[in-house]
């Protein structure tokens, strides 16, 4: 009877192991997803801020009260500009 319980002990105590391991591995792959995670979320708000500058910069374009043919260069040289700080971000982001 002694042995039973002891055998029965020793069965319980197995899969408490098992099961323990089984929940670490779960705990180690859920805190690798985790980082994943957070480092795309990272790069998404880094991109959101990108396109807000890139917004405030287009509005202050519209915004210049140059006039006729200069009003025009300008804003082409600016939109050149936002063009290369783009191209940069890209690169930087590679």
């Amino acid at each position: 009877m002694i042995q039973e319980e002891l055998q029965h002990l020793e069965k319980l105590a197995e899969k408490v192991g098992q099961r323990l391991q089984q929940l670490e591995q779960d705990n180690h792959a859920l805190n690798e997803e985790l980082f994943v995670l957070r480092s795309t979320l990272e790069e998404k708000e880094r991109l959101l801020e990108d396109f807000k500058n890139q917004i405030k910069l287009a509005k202050l374009v519209n915004s210049l009260p140059v006039e006729g043919v200069e009003s025009a260069e300008l804003r082409e040289k600016i939109n050149n500009y936002i063009k290369e700080i783009d191209n940069i971000i890209a690169y930087l982001s590679e």
